[in-house]
């Protein structure tokens, strides 16, 4: 693979990638049609019982574009994202993906975005092996007489598309955190979302994997998909993605214009 770095969709400044591959993970297969979706947030804030957990966040993702969110712990980048593909409710701020909008559109919303790994919501079964996961995942999009229809291949297919190659039999369990990010991507994307949605990517992994692996997500959004990843450092992103600060839900206050 070229060392050559793509542009990004809205850069801060770049920094030099680190060169080679993770081991099990290779360029992702091109030819998929673009489904991808823009995704906008204006004044994007949710309050709990115990104070805000995200305020006050505008994000701007065109379609085919990647996006990290980076934050402090308890900026409450998780929730943010499940905002993001409907699976929570803001309290204050308008969500729009392609021409939907949450809070209105809750459920065409789900539709319409994917989720990766996200602790205690898409955990993978560590005692299942690879390929078991993504034939759950097909019979959920396909039914049951989809399992006789070449299984094998979309199988293939969908790891492919994410740039995973390793032995199908092996669990959940043995994968390395940067495949399991990827396998958690290629489960999302079997449903063909416009958007998909990947919380603390670069949890487990040193700065040389990190920036692979946001090279891997460049490369899955050029298939034809719209990524937001959260992490903890936006460092090995730029260049890469836009970088989108998420703020403090503790001293976020902003003076608004009324409307």
């Amino acid at each position: 693979m070229s060392t050559a770095e793509p542009d990004a969709n809205e850069t801060v400044t770049r920094t030099p990638g680190a060169g080679g591959t993770t081991g099990g993970i290779v360029p992702p297969a091109p030819g998929h049609a673009s489904r991808a979706l823009p995704v906008e947030t204006t004044d994007l804030s949710l309050r709990g019982a115990r104070g805000w957990v995200y305020r006050d966040v505008d994000l701007t993702v065109p379609a085919g574009g990647l996006a990290a969110l980076s934050g402090i712990a308890g900026s409450g980048r998780t929730a943010l994202l499940l905002t993001l593909g409907g699976r929570m409710r803001p309290t204050e701020g308008v969500v729009e993906v392609g021409d939907r909008r949450v809070p209105r559109d809750l459920r065409a919303v789900q539709r319409m975005t994917g989720l990766g790994l996200i602790p205690g919501v898409t955990d993978l079964d560590p005692a299942l092996s690879v390929r078991e996961h993504v034939s759950e995942a097909l019979d959920l999009h396909e039914g049951v007489f989809g399992r006789w229809r070449h299984r094998s291949a979309r199988i293939r297919r969908a790891l492919e598309r994410v740039g995973l190659d390793l032995d199908p039999k092996t669990l959940a369990e043995d994968l390395a955190p940067d495949e399991a990010q990827l396998l958690g991507a290629a489960l999302a994307l079997v449903g063909e979302p416009g958007v998909l949605l990947l919380d603390d990517v670069d949890e487990g992994l040193p700065l040389d994997l990190q920036r692979d692996l946001w090279r891997r997500l460049h490369e899955i959004a050029g298939t034809g998909v719209t990524v937001v990843a959260t992490c903890h450092d936006p460092a090995p992103a730029e260049g890469l993605a836009q970088i989108v600060r998420v703020p403090d839900p503790r001293t976020a206050v902003r003076e608004r214009t009324p409307r």
